[in-house]
């Protein structure tokens, strides 16, 4: 028997919709690249997406197309997230980190018809246009005033918009047509493009605004320290959106001291970043004598895109008093698929033992389902010692690769392998030991270069830490850690050593520590471990 409900489809602008209806006057807080703060709300975000709409389809614009953006977090980027995907065409946000030919190779791939781009990136253009084959019209995000001469030819944005009107009725269609397009960073191979529906975006901001996901309420003031252009800023703009919270967008400023005053002069409550983010934000806090902490007021801070060392957590707790809400996911997941809430029985345990739970990645959130399987794709037990393939599947979960590339990323089952190495305990909660390609096997056991770098990451003198696994004539590989120290700040390997001996199984230990002054990242702040492998492959270890 059919249900007698109406059939009304989940589209993203039933959600700038709802947010200028019943909270109109929300603010949306911006600084932009020119160097201004921008004050505008819900109200004005929905009437400047109308124009922009419009200004799209004067474009030749059609459903399906795509519109590439190469932007950091501001209104205008927020303005087009709404506009593009609005009148059924496919935002395109490209990671502007990434190598010029990586970000050649995407916008060719993706044949985005119109590129949007911050003045920051002018340069950056001027050099790739003649390579861009597919990209009709190019908009600097910015006014007639601070037009770049140096991209060539291009329209300023608010040019753009003020030649239309915001009279408009948002089209309806299909919400399992495409509404955006991310591109994985591409740490092997060239980047693949993952394809998201209408559909697929509302069902994960619903989970981002329930009590059991990352808690968004109208409450908030969001300080998004995650781009834009990081898997739609892991769906905060739809959900803020969705729940009507203000949001706090900190335009290219992402370093410490900028972070902490905005964060401080918007009174945000809660905040999302990469664990590099993090770092440079309690570094400048360290760092920093005579600065009013009270000024702070953030209670909840969600960390994803790499797992989390323990010490972040700690520093975010007993510096600031805030929750860490501890997440996994990937571009393939939307990206949440995982949250690491506290279960009610945690409340009351010591805070040392909440934040060894805060410390996993959390567990799965309705709509994803979580396995581990061995090499031969049988399930493990949920026993929180057994490590496997982490696999995933759900309503948000890719299903291939934009123009089939990778093939069939599939089971017969239909789970997607994550790349990850993960046990999962009885309560649900994963904890990431490795991405397969890093795991360490030494003497026939698995060592965790994650577990290692999170426990040099808790000596005072370490900045940052990396751990390989390097080819050893007994043990057949054996882990080597690197360290970046703290200004003024001189360990010594054995110091370390001594450290981590407190923390680690013996067998675990490093067999070799090496200082260094930077460690490589991907555009998305992972340690490029494959890079870390190259440039150490002559390495020898002491035997």
């Amino acid at each position: 028997m059919r249900a007698l409900m109406q059939e009304r489809q989940l589209l993203i602008s039933s959600l700038i919709e709802h947010a200028a209806t019943y909270h109109p006057d929300t603010e949306i807080v911006s600084r932009t690249c020119e160097g201004t703060t921008v004050r505008s709300s819900y109200r004005e975000i929905r009437s400047r997406a109308k124009q922009l709409a419009k200004a799209l389809v004067a474009m030749g614009v059609k459903p399906g197309d795509r519109v590439g953006t190469l932007a950091w977090n501001t209104h205008r980027h927020m303005e087009l997230y709404f506009a593009v995907s609005g009148i059924g065409a496919v935002l395109h946000t490209v990671n502007p980190r990434l190598f010029p030919e990586q970000i050649e190779y995407i916008v060719n791939h993706a044949e985005d018809k119109v590129l949007f781009f911050d003045i920051t990136f002018a340069g950056l253009i001027g050099k790739l246009r003649p390579h861009l084959g597919t990209v009709e019209r190019f908009v600097a995000m910015t006014d007639s005033a601070h037009l770049p001469a140096e991209a060539g030819d291009c329209a300023a944005y608010e040019d753009v918009i003020g030649a239309q009107d915001d009279q408009l009725d948002w089209p309806q269609f299909p919400e399992t047509e495409a509404s955006s397009l991310c591109y994985t960073s591409g740490t092997t191979g060239n980047p693949k493009g993952v394809l998201y529906s209408h559909r697929s975006t509302l069902l994960h901001s619903f989970t981002a605004c329930s009590t059991d996901g990352l808690k968004l309420s109208s409450r908030d003031s969001v300080l998004l320290a995650v781009p834009l252009f990081h898997v739609n800023a892991w769906g905060i703009p739809y959900a803020s959106a969705m729940c009507g919270a203000k949001v706090v967008l900190p335009g290219p400023w992402l370093d410490g001291k900028s972070l902490f005053e905005l964060a401080a002069e918007e009174n945000c409550n809660f905040s999302l970043g990469v664990p590099t983010v993090w770092l440079g934000f309690l570094k400048y806090i360290e760092e920093t004598p005579g600065l009013d902490l009270s000024r702070i007021k953030l209670e909840r801070v969600v960390i994803g895109g790499s797992a989390a060392p323990r010490a972040i957590i700690e520093k975010l707790h007993h510096l600031l008093g805030a929750e860490t809400l501890h997440a996994w996911g990937m571009s393939e997941t939307s990206p949440l698929g995982t949250i690491g809430n506290l279960l009610p029985k945690h409340r009351d345990l010591p805070i040392e033992e909440q934040i060894t739970i805060r410390a996993k990645q959390g567990r799965a959130i309705y709509g994803v389902e979580l396995r581990i399987t061995n090499e031969d794709g049988q399930p493990l037990a949920h026993d929180g010692e057994t490590s496997g393939d982490l696999k995933v599947r759900g309503p948000w979960v890719t299903a291939g690769y934009f123009k089939g590339e990778g093939g069939e990323v599939l089971d017969e089952d239909g789970w997607f392998a994550t790349g990850d190495v993960a046990c999962i305990d009885r309560e649900g909660y994963i904890r990431l030991t490795d991405r397969s390609k890093d795991v360490i096997k030494s003497g026939g056991e698995w060592i965790s270069s994650i577990d290692l770098e999170n426990a040099a990451v808790a000596h005072p003198a370490v900045q940052e830490a990396a751990v390989i696994g390097l080819p050893h004539p007994k043990w057949q590989e054996r882990p080597l850690l690197l360290v970046i120290r703290k200004p003024q700040a001189e360990p010594e390997k054995q110091e370390i050593l001594d450290f981590l001996s407190d923390r680690v199984a013996k067998w675990w230990l490093p067999d070799d520590v090496v200082f260094v002054d930077e460690l490589p990242h991907t555009a998305t702040g992972k340690l490029q471990k494959n890079k870390l492998r190259e440039q150490f492959r002559d390495f020898t270890f002491n035997t």
